[in-house]
């Protein structure tokens, strides 16, 4: 027995370390099922752009998926991500511009004929439940098709539950918790930022908004910060027909690089994400030279469709 006594230690050792590595890689898998992802779903404007879709932006935990804005394209876009094509956990909606609703109808619908089978959540701004009853009624015969056709879809899986928003918190299960905060975009009566806490990020999404000191005591002690820019220095009449109230309405409605520079200073994110991107012939240099003019010296990037942070 005294020859065997070392092999079987030795044994008895590599079995206990190989354990110990597996119980890591379990417990690292777990982080990462567990962890918070942000994916730029569109990054983009109005004007259309075959390397940019519509604003709509992803922030994933877990298995659960909050979707913020629904942009044109946007269960493409999901898809291309690799993110349920069969309907979403909640999605949140900053505010009822065009560009950041017409993708509302095909997430509704879309996701159905993918297989979704009960009420989706969706949040936003007074009017969202008026765009739904009219999404609704416009497809009506589409709906009628397809109950009683030979597709044979559930009778639930196209409606919504829409919840009109008013500023604090305004969902917190799962884990996830998320605040509205009202931000001035321009004439637009409501218009919503979101801050949303997971166990492990803090991140906080500006929809449309001029720029906006509030934010700052919003964002404290946030990991990302997703923030709409134009580009200062191609602000000019010139740049758009009929343009004279051009620059007086980006300064009204929207935020540029040098503000968002300077109001990323002072809130200090960990990480500083460009999105709805109004470049104007800006490259990517300008935009966060920009940046650095306002005064921001940490880590800032400009989005592009489908980047994972």
């Amino acid at each position: 027995m005294k020859y065997f006594t070392i092999p079987i230690f030795f044994f008895f050792m590599i079995f206990v370390l190989l354990d110990i590595d597996q119980s890591s890689s379990i417990a690292q898998t777990s982080a990462r099922k567990d962890s918070t992802v942000v994916v730029l779903l569109g990054t983009g404007m109005p004007r259309p752009n075959p390397n940019a879709a519509s604003p709509a932006t992803a922030v994933i935990y877990g298995k659960y998926v909050f979707l913020f804005d629904a942009g044109s394209c946007v269960e493409r876009q999901l898809a291309a991500a690799n993110l349920p094509i069969n309907g979403v956990t909640a999605l949140f909606i900053t505010h009822l511009h065009s560009d950041h609703t017409l993708g509302y109808p095909d997430l509704i619908f879309t996701s159905w004929v993918m297989g979704r089978k009960n009420p989706m959540p969706a949040y936003g701004p007074k009017g969202l439940q008026r765009m739904t009853d009219n999404l609704i009624a416009a497809y009506s015969e589409d709906i009628d098709v397809r109950i009683n056709g030979l597709e044979h879809q559930t009778t639930e899986g196209y409606k919504i539950n829409v919840h009109e928003i008013e500023s604090g918190l305004i969902y917190d299960s799962l884990g996830v918790r998320i605040t509205a905060i009202p931000v001035p975009h321009g004439n637009w009566k409501k218009s919503y930022a979101y801050r949303i806490d997971t166990p492990d990020k803090s991140i906080l999404i500006s929809g449309d908004t001029c720029y906006y000191e509030e934010l700052v005591k919003h964002a404290a002690g946030i990991d990302i910060l997703v923030h709409e820019v134009y580009s200062e220095s191609r602000v000019k009449p010139e740049n758009r027909e009929g343009g004279e109230d051009w620059p007086k309405y980006m300064k009204e409605f929207h935020t540029s690089d040098v503000e968002l520079g300077k109001l990323a200073s002072l809130i200090k994110p960990k990480l500083l994400i460009l999105y709805h991107l109004i470049r104007m012939g800006a490259s990517d240099e300008e935009l966060l030279n920009g940046i650095r003019k306002g005064g921001f010296t940490g880590r800032a990037v400009v989005g592009y469709d489908l980047d994972r942070y």
